[in-house]
């Protein structure tokens, strides 16, 4: 899934207010964005900010106050050949920190080339932290998957499964039983970091639910503002099967957990078995408390075989 383009005006609105920077320079650039090469060939969205000492093609530069020292102080023509230098890497914004008023030099240059110039009161470093957290968040590894993600029990859950088995139908119950709904149908998981994935409804979707018979169901509307979600953290995989394939394909009790790479990391994963008369809302909740006390280093089956061994060990 491709990520949407990130423009110098789409910057600039984001952090308005959280930053109180002004356009100083490049406004009838205001659609820069970022070159789509540079975005493919960086490691992370962080790699598309830094300082000026560090300079990238294609970049978000951050002039503070050593970087507006190293462009000013120095002769006439070392000055317009560091600031040429810059611009003739192109990046998509400049941005000056630490209340630093912009060299006339810089200005100039930027107006000619079109490259959009905010100014802030911030430190630098706030403004690198900022900015990097928002462009690795823009910029993941992202994909989208089909099922009902949930925040059930404060774990975010994707639940999977074959056709025809009622997963939306589960995702109702569950949200009756005052668990809340991020995404039904489509779910768009970013990777935000080496170990978390996050998953976030499509906006042609929010708070919406469809139940076989029903049709579309707003649970916004009918549960309230507790009952939707616009984002969580996947920590657990639910699938669903039926009889014949859990038969085939699955151990009834698995030796090693099982998991489920998405974007190349590892989420835990159970299969649940779906038959008439089974509670599955309740089966969900089990897997989603088992869950939460494996990740606290409890492990239910591993206790399980080293009471079983110290029980032979006792009848030998």
């Amino acid at each position: 899934m491709k990520p949407t383009a990130v423009s110098a005006d789409v910057l600039f609105e984001e952090f308005r207010a959280r930053l109180k920077w002004e356009w100083l320079a490049g406004l009838g650039a205001s659609e820069r964005r970022f070159d789509e090469v540079a975005v493919r060939a960086a490691r992370s969205g962080a790699d598309l900010v830094g300082y000026l000492n560090y300079i990238h093609p294609y970049r978000v530069q951050i002039l503070g106050v050593r970087e507006i020292a190293y462009i000013t102080n120095a002769t006439p023509e070392d000055c317009a050949r560091r600031i040429s230098r810059i611009v003739a890497l192109e990046p998509p914004v400049l941005i000056l920190a630490d209340g630093q008023a912009a060299p006339d030099a810089l200005l100039s240059m930027c107006e000619r080339a079109q490259i959009p110039m905010f100014a802030t009161h911030e430190s630098s470093a706030f403004v690198i932290d900022v900015l990097r957290a928002y462009l690795s968040k823009h910029f993941a590894d992202r994909a989208s998957m089909h099922g009902v993600f949930m925040d059930i029990l404060g774990v975010g859950v994707l639940i999977t499964g074959e056709s025809g088995l009622g997963k939306s139908e589960l995702g109702l119950e569950l949200i009756s039983r005052g668990n809340g709904l991020v995404a039904d149908d489509a779910v768009d998981l970013f990777r935000i970091n080496q170990t978390t994935i996050e998953g976030r409804c499509p906006e042609l979707l929010q708070n919406l639910l469809e139940v076989r018979g029903i049709g579309l169901l707003d649970i916004r509307g009918i549960f309230g503002e507790t009952a939707v979600r616009r984002k969580m953290r996947l920590k657990l995989i639910v699938h669903l099967v039926r009889r014949e394939t859990m038969e085939r394909d699955y151990e009834r009790i698995p030796y090693e957990p099982l998991t489920q790479d998405v974007l190349g990391i590892p989420v835990r994963k159970v299969v649940i078995q779906v038959v008439a008369g089974r509670n599955i809302a309740v089966l969900v909740e089990a897997a989603v408390r088992n869950t939460i006390l494996q990740l606290r280093g409890v492990d239910t089956y591993q206790e399980f075989v080293e009471r079983h061994r110290k029980a032979m060990d006792n009848g030998a």
